[in-house]
């Protein structure tokens, strides 16, 4: 599962350097040009580093609860399969492959970024309570955190799916600021490195 996070760490530094070319072009332009939309980009490209860490942890944890090397549990045992995969594995004793392709069709179509998506893809891999741990960890309350991430995921939404703009106003977009990106990122990085740490 090390491949993931490795992975992760690579997405969220391309996310950082975005952030800082945003505050070299900000310092060289005094404020002259609307950068905002790098802002937007670093907030999208958090939340899909997030959202791959997530199919891949859950993908490789599921090959090693299958190989025996990570405990499995209930939800990882009610995991289905199409047959068509499962007869392949049958048809090749020991092999891994089979799963690996249920998951990806299965899994390919979802998004992992929102807190109960996010708990219930780790709980294909973990027992653990997710979000009441990290809570603790951070040191807040479970819905606050849960909240904190939401509103990143639904922030990434707008941006996506509706050009950041306000309805109330046409043609004007949300404000945004360095500080909601850069808080965005860190959160996402923490969020993600614990888990990794309590899931591992």
């Amino acid at each position: 599962m090390q491949t993931a996070l490795i992975q992760f760490k690579s997405n969220i530094q391309r996310v950082k350097d975005l952030d800082g070319l945003y505050r070299a072009l900000q310092a060289q332009t005094g404020g002259l040009l609307d950068l905002s939309d790098l802002l937007r980009t670093v907030i999208v490209m958090g939340v899909s580093a997030l959202d791959l860490y997530m199919h891949e942890v859950t993908r490789l944890g599921m090959i090693e609860a299958l190989n025996g090397t990570r405990t499995q549990t209930d939800a990882f045992r009610r995991f289905q399969a199409p047959l068509e995969h499962v007869i392949r594995g049958f048809s090749v004793p020991g092999s891994s492959g089979w799963l690996d392709d249920a998951i990806r069709q299965a899994h390919g179509w979802r998004s992992f970024q929102l807190p109960d998506k996010i708990a219930e893809a780790i709980r294909l891999i973990s027992p653990i309570s997710l979000w009441d741990e990290l809570a603790r960890r951070r040191g807040v309350s479970t819905r606050d955190l849960k909240n904190d991430v939401s509103a990143i995921v639904e922030r990434r939404n707008k941006i996506v799916h509706e050009a950041d703009l306000d309805p109330s106003f046409p043609a004007t977009q949300w404000p945004i600021s360095q500080p909601d990106a850069q808080h965005a990122t860190s959160l996402i990085e923490w969020t993600v490195e614990t888990m990794h740490t309590l899931i591992s």
